[in-house]
């Protein structure tokens, strides 16, 4: 991968003060970017805004809470006041559940879901996207592989996947000849905090974590693939070789795949 095409490039990145984000933050820094931290966590965008200037990058951080439109505009407007511009914007703030629909209790997660994963999305792109058409910039969206497939205890964390997906799908279309690109990118099970702060039937976090962390994909492993993915321009990058083959399989038989999903969850990995 030529380290140089990060140089100097503005990324946003939205829930970046954990997990894939803040890998990812990591990793941009020392390529010398420079970026825009959103995360409502203030205190742990700071540590990673220390850590980013550490590295080489530069970095501001702009609280933000993707569930509403203002901050969604602030965060884009302080971005460009800072540096000039916005070349690339990458939507990964999200939240899951793990539940069975039929035990779910709660049904506002649903909502709250839709709003993190898919709306958050949305609301960032709008503002953004004059400044992307200016640079012929890109979107990144980190979506999962439910946005792909049906996996059980993730009902609505698929429904806004899938939301998500249908909505950059489109974009990709009507924007190609601005010269502006969008780039899917479909994790199988990374190890980050996600599912320990997932939803589960009541509506509370599950607090821990009901998969072998240890024994899946490392967050670092998953920066490492989508950072060529990134400066590739690619459509999509579909991490896991099961899920590679899962594509090619399902529209010939698709119970196989719905059965691979249910043992993936009983298994935890």
């Amino acid at each position: 991968m030529e380290k140089a095409y990060f140089r100097d490039k503005v990324v946003v990145i939205t829930g970046a003060s954990s997990g894939i984000g803040r890998e990812l933050a990591y990793r941009l820094a020392a390529q010398g970017a420079k970026l825009a931290l959103a995360a409502r966590r203030t205190e742990r965008l700071e540590a990673v805004q220390m850590e980013c200037e550490q590295r080489g990058g530069q970095a501001i951080v702009v609280p933000t809470d993707v569930t509403e439109q203002a901050q969604c505009e602030h965060l884009v407007r302080k971005t460009v006041e800072q540096f000039g511009g916005l070349d690339i914007l990458v939507n990964n703030a999200g939240i899951s559940m793990w539940a069975y629909f039929d035990e779910v209790t709660d049904l506002s997660i649903f909502e709250q879901i839709i709003r993190v994963n898919y709306l958050g999305s949305v609301y960032c792109t709008h503002y953004a996207l004059p400044h992307l058409k200016a640079r012929r910039g890109q979107i990144v969206g980190v979506s999962s592989l439910t946005g792909k497939n049906g996996v059980p205890t993730r009902s609505g964390y698929a429904a806004s996947k899938h939301a998500m997906v249908g909505f950059f799908d489109t974009l990709r279309i009507e924007l190609a000849d601005d010269g502006l690109t969008v780039t899917m990118i479909y994790p199988d099970f990374v190890a980050t905090e996600t599912r320990a702060r997932a939803f589960g039937p009541d509506g509370k976090p599950l607090g821990k974590s009901p998969v072998h962390e240890g024994e899946i994909m490392t967050v670092e492993k998953c920066v490492d693939l989508m950072l060529p993915a990134i400066q590739k321009r690619k459509r999509e990058l579909v991490m896991s070789l099961r899920a590679k083959v899962g594509q090619y399989i399902k529209p010939f038989a698709p119970k196989l795949i719905d059965n691979v999903a249910r043992r993936a969850i009983e298994a935890g990995k």
